[in-house]
């Protein structure tokens, strides 16, 4: 490891432009993108914001860590598909289920009501074409000025890169997965 010096003074300028909601992206093959959002949400939730959040591929009755918590805090969290693709024994319902959950998740956004959107998972049933994606750009862009929208999911549609304010890859260096450890609960649920 090579020790830095630490800086003594700013190297950014102050931003001059307004304050207004952002489009937020987590993407890539790495872990960490739902996690990711959900620290957004409660850092939100823990300054009086509302905050919902929509997961797109977990089930109605999912019961993960997230869940519990988020309920405890008061934080609703909705699960709006049938789980994992290979699991599913009816594709065609998976992606209804996927166009249902999003008429509710953009209601929510367009509604102006909370300050924080997130959209967990969302591009599984966009590159499966289970959700047309001009809908969810449209959404995007129409949405009230200060409600900010956190998307995640693997290989992001390059579309919702380029309108969004923020874009984070997380990167695949190494994986307990790989090593053949199994996920753990409270690390990977």
């Amino acid at each position: 490891m090579e020790i830095e010096t630490a800086p003594t003074e700013k190297n950014y300028a102050k931003p001059e432009g307004e304050r207004r909601g952002l489009v937020i992206v987590n993407t890539g093959d790495g872990k960490g993108k739902s996690t990711a959002a959900f620290g957004l949400a409660l850092r939100a939730h823990g300054r009086g914001k509302v905050v919902r959040i929509f997961q797109f591929m977990k089930v109605p009755s999912a019961r993960f860590g997230e869940h519990r918590v988020f309920e405890q805090l008061g934080i609703p969290i909705e699960g709006l598909g049938d789980g994992f693709s290979w699991k599913s024994k009816d594709l065609e319902h998976s992606a209804q289920l996927a166009r249902d959950g999003w008429d509710r998740a953009r209601a929510a956004i367009a509604s102006g009501d909370h300050f924080l959107v997130v959209l967990d998972e969302i591009t599984y049933p966009l590159i499966y074409g289970w959700l047309p994606l001009e809908p969810v750009l449209e959404t995007l862009r129409t949405r009230p000025k200060d409600v900010h929208v956190v998307l995640t999911g693997r290989r992001c549609p390059p579309e919702i890169i380029a309108l969004a304010d923020t874009v984070t890859e997380m990167a695949l260096i190494k994986h307990a997965f790989q090593a053949g450890i199994p996920a753990q609960r409270g690390i990977e649920d």
